[in-house]
Formats: C-alpha cells, structure tokens, sequence
C-alpha cells in the first residue's frame, strides 16, 4: 500500500474499534474517544486538500535563509509554484504527504480529542465556559498535539525542503516511515522531536487561535438568534478562527521551519529567532504569510466542517449525540 493509503486504513481501523466500545456495552467510552477519531479525520482529509499550499509556504520560508541577507529576493507564491512545477513536476507539490497525514493523524487527533476532555471535565450544568477557561483548554490540548505530532512533522517539512537543497545534500526520504526510520538509525532516536520547542509554542497558539475562538464565535454566532448550527455558522466561525490563528502563529511557524530543516545551524529557538532577526529583519517572521494563510484558511475551515458533519452523521445514524466544539 501507499503510505497515505496505510495511514487512512489504520484511522478508519481505529474507527471500527471505538465503534466497538458502544456495542460492547460501554457507551460513556464511546463518546469519549469518537471526538479523537473524528477530529483525526476532519484534519487529514483537510491536509490532503491544502498540501500543495503548505508545501509553498514551507519553501517560501527557508528562502533567504543560508544567505542571511534582508535584501535576498523574495519569491512570490506563484513563482514558488511555478518553480517547483517546472523542476520537480507536478508530484513535486506533494512531497511530504504522508508524513502530513501522519502528522494530522497524530496532532490533530490528539488536540481535538484532549480538548473536549479537559472541557467536559470543567463544564457544569451544560453551561458554555467563559472564553478564558476555552483559551486555557486549547492551550493544554494543542501542547499535547505538538508533543505526539513533532516526530512526523519533522519528516513533512525535510521531504517539502529537499527540492530546495543541492542534490548532494539532498535526504531523499520515500516515504514517512522511511523518513522516520532514517533519522532514528542515522541520527538518533531524539532528533525526531528536533523543534519541539517551537513547535509546541505554536500548537499553544494554533489551538488557542482555532479551536478557542472558533467555539467562541460559534457561539456569540448561535445566540444572536441570526444563525443556525448549519454549514453556513460552521464557515463563518472556522474563517473568523483562521484569520486569527495564522495572524498569532506565522513568527514561531518561519522559526520551527527553519530550526525542523536544518543541519545544525541553530542551537534553539532563542538562537534562530535572534538569528533570523539579525540577518533578515521583522519581515522574514511572515516570510510566506500569503501561502499560509491562503493554507490555514481553507484547512481550518474543512477540519472543523468536516468535524461538525461527522458528528451530525454519527448523531443521526445512531440517535446518540458526540460532545460537538
């Protein structure tokens, strides 16, 4: 099989277990474990519709970065792509897709599952929580994402860098179980969670900026008795949490690229955000911003539509409700 193939067949595997939970009798586990898998999904299923973005956004970063120099070229998003069309071909812009959806499998599975945790644990008498407890919820289950999802991660922005590097330096992983395999032999077990740092920083934010606000507005959205919990109030709220979540993360996402694909030119996120400042400017920190925009939008939006029509399908297949953002 594919290796995207073999990731989405060991989700759907992990579907048909949950499944089992209620049918065994045990329908608190049911509920409990249904917003893992659910979010899992919604979040690969949005990777796979968005990678080409990403792979953009991931390249537009690393430019100018060996050179050091504020006034290197920029590349625009278009001639990025293009680029990469005209070297590698088509395939070229999905590099790294299945470590993306191993990612997406581990992180998001992770983060969405752990925030309905720690928010059903906080609620009392179905009251919606302030807005605070929501940031603080999504915070602690965005870290635990981070800290599951780094070791893929790593692998995802190695394959989207390679086409940038000279071929003799090239990694050339096939696939993420190779990439993942390759580092643990070849440079040891703990550099695959190289970034870790930054990168649980930026799980903090992203899931603060995506799934805090996108309850929040979701919810000022419903109780102004304009809006229905329909398609149209899961866009709107999921475009309001985008906007949000790409503006708050786009400096500590350039510094965990950049610290994920090098060879040791940074000793830390401290070194290369000093580093980064030093030889590019304040620009270099939204080096991308229109890419990963462009990415986290249309990504947030189907991670949390897909979200909310998994959950409505199980609800009216099986008359049982899933606790919902």
């Amino acid at each position: 099989h594919h290796p995207a193939t073999s990731i989405l067949l060991s989700v759907s595997l992990s579907i048909n277990v949950t499944m089992g939970f209620g049918n065994s009798g045990n329908k608190g586990e049911e509920s409990k474990f249904l917003p893992f898998v659910f979010g899992g999904l919604a979040g690969m299923g949005a990777s796979a519709a968005t990678h080409p973005i990403d792979l953009l956004k991931v390249r537009m970063q690393l430019h100018g970065e060996n050179k050091g120099e504020a006034s290197a070229k920029r590349l625009g998003m278009f001639s990025t792509g293009f680029s990469i069309f005209k070297q590698e071909g088509p395939s070229g812009l999905y590099k790294g897709l299945s470590a993306s959806l191993l990612r997406q499998a581990t992180y998001t599975t992770t983060r969405f599952g752990l925030y309905d945790v720690i928010k059903d644990s906080l609620q009392t008498d179905n009251k919606p929580l302030p807005l605070y407890q929501k940031i603080l919820c999504s915070m602690a289950s965005g870290a635990g994402g981070a800290v599951v999802g780094t070791p893929s991660d790593v692998v995802m922005v190695r394959m989207q860098a390679d086409g940038k590097l000279p071929l003799d330096q090239r990694r050339n992983y096939k696939n993420v179980f190779d990439g993942l395999k390759r580092i643990t032999l070849e440079e040891g077990f703990f550099i695959m969670f190289k970034g870790c740092s930054p990168n649980v920083l930026r799980g903090l934010l992203m899931t603060a900026g995506q799934i805090a606000s996108y309850d929040q507005a979701k919810e000022m959205m419903l109780k102004s008795g304009y809006f229905a919990d329909n398609v149209t109030t899961h866009f709107g709220a999921s475009l309001f949490a985008a906007l949000v979540a790409a503006t708050v993360t786009s400096p500590i996402d350039v510094v965990k690229t950049r610290i994920m694909s090098s060879k040791g030119v940074y000793s830390g996120m401290i070194d290369c955000f000093a580093k980064t400042l030093r030889g590019e400017g304040i620009g270099a920190f939204y080096k991308g911003y229109i890419p990963y925009t462009l990415r986290l939008g249309p990504h947030t939006i189907l991670t949390f539509i897909f979200v909310e029509q998994l959950n409505h399908l199980y609800s009216s297949l099986t008359g049982k409700s899933v606790a919902k953002k």
